[in-house]
């Protein structure tokens, strides 16, 4: 599975593993794809320095990317506490409600949240990119769009390729245009973040658009026969990432949220706004429906929107309450029916891989 990007890379299959683990993305890199480390669950810095030391030492010398969630709007000196003070007390008070209403218990006195979402924040993601440029990272990605100029510059300047999401044809043109290196085109069957134009139409499109730049084809691949799908529509690589969170070095810390993952079918996830106020796919739970309810509230814009669920998130996850209990995956949780290490994965998706190219062969030969 190598194309031109992945030799520029020097990695052994255009294999792109977005993970919110270390211990998964080291694993991927090792087994010869190119394992990329979410930065969003992090905070300014101190505790991404720890982890990229891990990584460095569990590698095997590997190359890996960083994936940071950085706004294309810059918003400038505005505090974490401004932006919550602009929470409608009507929202607290519905969460509140839907907590006391399933019986989740109150975190423990004096006990923070563990669950955050800040890396939205510009300070921050410019916070984690000081850290991150003084390690050997070859690829950062960003999940909000283009980076600012000076972002992209100073990537540059490090030797680092510049890649961003894109889930449509206009956006991938727009990232082009600010000098990106990689296009990601996620389709609407991704786990996160998703646009409304699946990934068989989307792919094309945009390595039609931005043609010669590579593009990574996302959304909905979980086998090697999907990869060689991508790589027929003019993909280079492919990003996989709702597929790791099953895998052994995955630290979801929940035996309930595991058992939730490997139960669902392709059907059982839903584009909501519940998580963090942009249109996410995410398991479907009581939670998210409780968001969709029409005499509730509508959820609020990002940042808002994670702000206000930030310690119900956290509650929920730390008392396992099953019926609320969920997080971002795409429609390929259908096919994530057991608990595997990350090289077995791997291993299943060079096969499939080779099953794919010795079937198209055959036909061809036949034509």
């Amino acid at each position: 599975m190598q194309t031109e990007l992945s030799t520029r890379l020097g990695v052994e299959h255009a294999v792109f593993g977005f993970t919110p683990f270390p211990a998964v993305a080291a694993a991927i890199s090792r087994a010869g794809g190119f394992g990329v480390l979410g930065a969003v669950r992090y905070g300014a810095g101190e505790d991404l320095a720890r982890d990229l030391d891990w990584m460095q030492e569990h590698t095997d010398g590997a190359p890996y990317g960083l994936d940071v969630v950085m706004p294309a709007k810059k918003v400038e000196g505005v505090t974490e506490a401004q932006i919550e003070a602009m929470i409608p007390e009507g929202h607290r008070a519905f969460v509140r409600d839907t907590l006391a209403k399933h019986g989740v218990p109150e975190l423990a006195e004096g006990e923070a949240s563990g669950w955050r979402i800040t890396g939205w924040l510009e300070q921050v993601a410019r916070s984690q990119l000081d850290v991150a440029f003084d390690y050997p990272v070859k690829l950062l990605a960003n999940a909000l769009g283009s980076p600012p100029p000076d972002v992209v510059a100073r990537a540059h300047d490090h030797g680092i390729l510049v890649a961003a999401l894109a889930g449509s044809a206009r956006h991938a043109r727009h990232h082009q245009e600010a000098g990106l290196d990689v296009i990601v085109a996620q389709g609407y069957e991704a786990g996160g973040h998703t646009g409304e134009i699946a990934s068989m139409v989307l792919t094309p499109e945009v390595v039609r658009a931005v043609d010669p730049l590579p593009v990574l084809a996302a959304g909905g691949i979980g086998s090697g026969e999907q990869i060689a799908a991508g790589l027929a529509l003019g993909a280079q690589g492919v990003w996989i990432g709702s597929l790791w969170l099953t895998t052994e070095e995955a630290e979801l810390h929940s035996a309930a949220l595991t058992r939730k993952l490997l139960a669902a079918g392709s059907g059982d996830t839903v584009r909501s706004r519940a998580l963090t106020g942009k249109p996410a796919r995410q398991l479907r739970t009581e939670w998210t429906d409780a968001w969709e309810d029409p005499d509730g509230p509508d959820p609020l814009p990002m940042p808002l929107q994670g702000l206000l669920v930030a310690e119900a998130v956290s509650r929920i996850q730390k008392y396992e309450v099953e019926p609320l209990l969920g997080t971002p995956v795409g429609q390929i949780v259908g096919r994530m029916d057991s608990v595997r290490p990350v090289r077995a994965v791997f291993d299943d998706l060079t096969r499939g891989f080779e099953r794919a190219i010795d079937r198209v062969n055959r036909i061809a030969g036949r034509a």
